[in-house]
């Protein structure tokens, strides 16, 4: 069975005292966070801050030490079932505008319980709560 591996962001920014999520609207209709293919060479960190920039034209990224999440899940394509693993990093920007690629159709910035309704897939959900509990730890240090 052929096997993808992807690296992405969930990207946090502060506005007053609360973090707002960004999520990107795919043009296959759901609502993810920004990930893509890793390239010969690169590490996670690089794939993700990588794909980021191209996705949202975000460039400023901190990455929160210590957080790494893997979800894993099957789809198919041309007729192959496919089992892919995407491990998301969690980041805090302060750059508000985002440049869309041709992928998505738009974006929000929005906070937690929002973030969470509007996410797509289960396994999303689940990569955001355990990153807003993180993003509250390190608020409250």
């Amino acid at each position: 069975m052929p096997q993808e591996k992807s690296c992405g962001f969930v990207v946090y920014r502060i506005e007053g005292e609360a973090p707002l999520y960004l999520i990107l609207h795919y043009g296959e209709g759901h609502w993810d966070f920004a990930k893509g293919h890793i390239e010969i060479g690169e590490s996670g960190i690089e794939t993700a801050k990588r794909e980021l920039f191209e996705e949202t034209g975000i460039e400023e990224i901190a990455p929160v030490p210590g957080f790494v999440e893997k979800i894993g899940y099957f789809f198919t394509h041309e007729g192959k079932k496919v089992h892919k693993e995407v491990f998301f990093f969690l980041g805090e920007t302060n750059e508000k505008e985002v440049k869309l690629s041709d992928e998505h159709v738009e974006y929000e910035w929005l906070e937690y319980e929002k973030a969470v309704e509007k996410l797509t897939y289960v396994n999303a959900k689940n990569v955001l709560q355990k990153a807003h509990t993180r993003v509250l730890q390190v608020l409250s240090q």
